[in-house]
């Protein structure tokens, strides 16, 4: 909404106070909190400031002042504060006599990804539809310390619980069994509801949500497609709405992408397609009614699968989710209704419009700005090259003969990997100055901070394997 809009809606709901947010280099939110009347037109255009050495991978303590740019487009009103608290997505700006965008900011390099596809004459706008998966749990502890590690999750319509002598009425959901059940077996019917309401009245559009395949409260909310920009702010806020609507209950959502052992883990399946002046570029007639220029794009995807999961699938865990057996696209292969393959093409409908390509790798745990940015990226650089995907795969990929199935590329089997394949596979990401060298060399190096803090640790299982060596 215009900025004179964002003020009439503090008028109209009696907002007392502004939020301010911002997404790290992780992607998590960040935020300070203003009175209202700290709120003005010249905030808009002169920002307020913020220190921004305190933010992981942002700045040195000697270049610490930052500024905040709210934008107006993205006004929402807290559903959960006591106060009436209006809240603004901002931008990260560097001061000085020139104020300019900060380069790291990953709001700031998604922009540049949609003026790069827009200055490519290719296309005008990258579609995504994210399926992000998450869990419920009615409890989840965890710690470590030199002398123990441990972590533990509950659930009470988790499968372990089928024995517990407390309260248990039963209809307990059975391991991989949780796809699409009715009360009483799915327990969360109303605060999925209530999750969904709350991002309605925020101003996201849903299309459903159901129980997902897992025990325990695994869950999908889905959200209608938007432009990258638009909807990677829409999981941010997404995310935001399910863990506080989890919390308000006295439960405990997590978008951790393997958080139970033996089961599903959670990803987050992304749709992409191309438009330009309204109309869709993926809609033709080679395989599955795709295009030619969807099939380099896909091709794009595919080649550079490895580099872009250092940022779709960036925590140890995501490599833990990325096995073959739980639905996990692990074969770098394309193929039409086939969740098997790392790239799908939905056969819903043969509408030109409803053509895309779902990549199935990403994970929740991911920042989308850098996640949708990168595959935008490698697609044009797919289209640029005319990259070829090779013959599509009709078959459950996890079960092909063995000598096939050798010939098959793979996703990578750790974060270790994935950060080598970003280190050898850039180039893409610094087209049209989307991505920065330093971002990508300063990403690299946080990640294999958290390599290392995982690796040093003892491992609980270690000790079921070694204790009497």
């Amino acid at each position: 909404m215009p900025k004179d809009k964002v003020f009439e809606l503090i008028k109209r709901e009696q907002v007392k106070m502004v939020d301010l947010r911002f997404v790290d280099l992780t992607g998590r939110w960040q935020h300070f909190t203003v009175p209202v009347t700290e709120l003005t037109e010249e905030t808009f255009s002169a920002g307020s400031g913020f220190d921004g050495s305190s933010i992981k991978g942002f700045k040195p303590i000697e270049e610490s002042d930052m500024l905040l740019m709210p934008d107006p487009t993205t006004a929402f009103v807290d559903p959960f504060f006591a106060e009436k608290t209006l809240c603004l997505i901002c931008d990260v700006y560097e001061p000085g006599t020139k104020v300019a965008p900060f380069i790291f900011d990953p709001r700031s390099i998604a922009r540049r990804a949609e003026e790069y596809l827009h200055k490519s004459g290719l296309a005008d706008t990258a579609y995504f539809g994210p399926e992000a998966e998450f869990f419920i749990f009615d409890t989840l502890r965890y710690h470590q310390g030199a002398q123990e590690g441990y972590y533990h999750i509950d659930a009470d319509e988790g499968e372990w619980n089928t024995g517990d002598a407390e309260s248990n009425l039963a209809y307990k959901i059975r391991h991989k069994e949780g796809y699409f059940p009715v009360p009483p077996h799915d327990t969360q019917q109303d605060i999925r509801s209530e999750m969904v309401s709350h991002m309605i009245a925020c101003g996201l559009s849903v299309e459903k949500h159901h129980h997902e395949v897992a025990t325990a409260g695994q869950a999908e909310i889905d959200l209608r497609y938007a432009p990258l920009l638009k909807m990677a702010d829409a999981i941010m806020l997404y995310k935001y709405l399910v863990k506080s609507t989890a919390r308000k209950h006295g439960k405990v959502a997590t978008f951790m992408p393997k958080p139970i052992f033996g089961d599903n883990g959670s990803g987050m399946h992304t749709h992409v397609s191309l438009w330009k002046d309204g109309k869709p570029l993926f809609a033709g007639d080679r395989y599955a009614g795709l295009s030619e220029m969807a099939l380099h794009f896909a091709a794009g995807l595919l080649h550079h699968a490895p580099s872009i999961l250092a940022f779709a699938a960036p925590t140890t865990n995501s490599y833990k989710r990325l096995v073959p057996g739980y639905e996990a696209p692990v074969n770098l292969v394309y193929s039409k209704r086939n969740r098997s393959a790392a790239i799908r093409i939905p056969a819903y409908s043969e509408a030109p419009a409803a053509k895309r390509l779902e990549f199935r790798p990403p994970d929740p745990s991911c920042n989308p700005y850098l996640t949708f940015s990168a595959m935008v990226l490698a697609g044009l650089d797919g289209i640029a090259k005319r990259l070829d995907p090779g013959k599509p795969l009709d078959e459950n990929t996890y079960h092909l003969p063995a000598e096939q199935a050798a010939k098959i590329k793979s996703v990578p089997g750790s974060l270790v990997e994935s950060l080598a394949a970003l280190e050898r596979d850039h180039e893409f990401l610094t087209a049209g100055g989307v991505f920065p060298k330093d971002f990508i060399s300063q990403w690299i190096a946080l990640k294999r901070e958290d390599i290392t803090e995982v690796g040093l640790r003892p491992h609980p299982y270690e000790f079921a394997l070694y204790h009497d060596c």
